[in-house]
């Protein structure tokens, strides 16, 4: 609701002075005899913007305000819980008595066992090492106070589930950040180095921290990332962009075999990332995979916007991303379906395109793929923890000041899901223990920063992370809402077992939001790692069923009882699954654009945007 629908206007005139908004926003007029006036607002939250914004510089893009609640509503029902605290009390002294009943057994006897042993996932003991003493006791008494501040921050009655969450995170930072593997002093391996070296470890870990530092303050791609460069070591297969439009770059990949199936498929990636993750090095690129099976594709590869952009919307997207795209397939390929994919957020524009076409009866779609993409919001797994009112907001004023968010701006906070993977673990590897961790493609490639636009990422943020609008049928294209459920094409789902971004128990919620036939594959891997799975990768798994639009709905775990597991790479499987749902035979490959119909190539393959810096 505007402003102006709530605050009566004076119609007397008024006197007044101009105050103009920061990046063009419009002029606002204020009373100087005290009348309300509705433009007012605009320059009282133009203030809070510039509050919010300088604070962000500061906390990395994280809302104080945030935090302060959550934390807020946690102490201030722990303090009104007696059995709570109670029920601390008894399990600090127990676990005291666990301690110290440990090292009497430890120094009797060497091999007696742990009394506590990490989780599988935690890997930050495995050495051998930390058997020995008194590293083994260190370990022991940090994974007690772990499982007892685990109690703490969970189970406290009246706390809200998401500041429950968001208590538990922090407190599990902070006991990360106080891990005796990161203490090179408590240490055994840093310790057995820094002996074995005479410290030139340390010597060669702060030449490293120096080195990155400089990278980070200049602005420079990482060490070792200069060995993967675009158009020449990844995204390296051939092909022509076809199509450009102010959003976006259409490529259209050369043939590699003498007939292709009848129906293109059509590529949609996530502009939160370049494109090139589905073409990296040529022994792990999806796009060169479907080529060699014999498809035509097409793919999208997104402008880096700029604050220029600021107002860009994600009807734009669909408009001018997904059926712009469709549009010029249509004339390469004419009177032929198209098989289109997303993945992670270009999925989820994929849906809402989908959708928005069979509102009006739109069918050429053959069918839809999504690869870790999501539908439904209301469990968007650990990634809530920085998606709330007050995050939001805080998000939005960075973005206001610079019109965009750069995903550089958002790397810490997908860095804190993982931390002891991709920070803490970096630190002690390449700064203590003095080692580079070697750079690959993905790594590279995930370097590679992008922007996003502040009206897009508002929106999303606002319509379908925090109200579910998509899932919930309240979504709307061209003034109508749109629904999911008139999804006719089949539908191909992939999630990953390790995702932090789109757990696949969300992803997978897309059987209960369309009437239509859907093959879900669960794979090893995670968020990224667990899409760039070619065959051949060691150690790749994955879970596949078919279900009708009539059967009977199983729930996720039902569901991952009953489907059979498969070794090795779902790209075989995904292939098959495209060729069977393509016209019977195959044709000659499709010309490179359509010359005659005003789509000439316009240049080589990766093309100039995914370059954008």
């Amino acid at each position: 609701m505007s402003a102006q629908s709530v605050v009566p206007v004076e119609t007397k005139p008024v006197a007044t002075v101009k105050l103009v908004e920061h990046h063009h926003s419009p002029v606002s007029t204020i009373g100087v005899d005290g009348t309300d006036n509705p433009d007012i607002d605009g320059g009282f939250r133009t203030l809070d913007h510039f509050a919010s914004a300088a604070v962000a510089r500061a906390t990395f893009g994280l809302s104080p305000a945030a935090l302060m609640l959550a934390f807020a509503d946690w102490s201030i029902h722990l303090a009104a819980a007696p059995g709570k605290q109670a029920e601390l009390a008894t399990k600090t002294l127990r676990k005291c008595r666990r301690l110290a009943t440990h090292l009497v057994e430890t120094a009797i006897n060497p091999n007696a066992p742990d009394c506590i042993c990490p989780l599988p996932s935690d890997h930050r003991f495995d050495s051998p090492a930390w058997r020995g003493q008194p590293y083994r006791s260190y370990m022991q008494a940090f994974l007690l106070t772990q499982q007892w501040w685990h109690k703490a921050t969970t189970g406290v009655p009246g706390v809200a589930p998401h500041h429950e969450d968001v208590v538990a995170f922090a407190a599990r930072q902070w006991l990360d950040m106080l891990s005796p593997s990161n203490n090179p002093f408590t240490n055994p391996d840093v310790m057995q180095r820094t002996m074995e070296k005479g410290g030139l470890n340390l010597v060669d870990g702060m030449r490293n921290f120096i080195e990155d530092a400089s990278r980070v303050l200049l602005k420079e791609q990482p060490v070792g990332s200069e060995g993967f460069k675009v158009g020449e070591t990844v995204a390296v297969t051939p092909g022509k962009v076809v199509y450009r439009n102010h959003l976006m770059e259409l490529i259209q990949y050369e043939p590699t075999t003498k007939t292709v199936h009848a129906e293109p498929v059509l590529i949609v990636p996530a502009w939160i990332m370049k494109y090139y993750i589905l073409d990296l090095s040529p022994e792990n690129s999806l796009v060169r995979y479907l080529v060699s099976r014999g498809h035509t594709v097409f793919c999208i590869s997104w402008r880096n916007v700029t604050e220029e952009d600021r107002e860009l919307s994600l009807e734009d997207y669909r408009r001018l991303g997904v059926m712009a795209a469709i549009d010029a397939i249509g004339r390469i390929v004419p009177d032929r379906k198209v098989h289109a994919a997303g993945y992670c957020l270009g999925g989820t524009l994929l849906s809402i395109a989908a959708a928005a076409m069979a509102e009006v009866g739109d069918d050429r779609l053959a069918s839809m793929t999504l690869f870790a993409a999501q539908t439904d919001f209301t469990e968007p797994g650990e990634l809530q923890l920085f998606i709330d009112d007050s995050q939001v907001q805080f998000l939005e004023s960075m973005m206001w000041e610079h019109g965009t968010l750069d995903s550089s701006q958002m790397a810490g906070a997908f860095q804190l899901l993982r931390s002891n993977d991709l920070v803490w673990s970096r630190i002690v590897h390449d700064y203590m223990m003095g080692e580079r961790t070697p750079m690959n493609d993905l790594m590279a490639w995930n370097a590679d920063a992008t922007r996003m636009p502040y009206r897009m990422h508002s929106e999303y943020l606002r319509k379908l992370f925090l109200s579910n609008d998509l899932a919930s049928g309240r979504y709307e294209v061209n003034g109508r809402r749109i629904a999911l459920q008139n999804i006719r094409a089949p539908v191909f789902c992939v999630g990953t077992e390790r995702d932090h971004v789109a757990p696949w128990r969300s992803v997978y919620k897309i059987h209960y939001l369309t009437e239509t036939d859907i093959t879900f594959v669960l794979t090893s891997g995670g968020h990224n790692a667990g899409i760039v799975s070619e065959p051949g990768h060691p150690h790749r798994h994955f879970h596949m069923a078919e279900m009708k639009a009539d059967d009977l709905h199983h729930s996720a775990d039902e569901w991952l009882e009953i489907s059979p597991v498969h070794e090795g790479s779902w790209w075989p499987a995904w292939a098959d699954w495209l060729a069977a749902r393509s016209s019977d035979g195959q044709i000659a490959p499709p010309t490179m654009g359509a010359q005659d119909k005003g789509l000439p190539p316009l240049q080589d393959a990766p093309g100039s945007y995914v370059l954008q810096q």
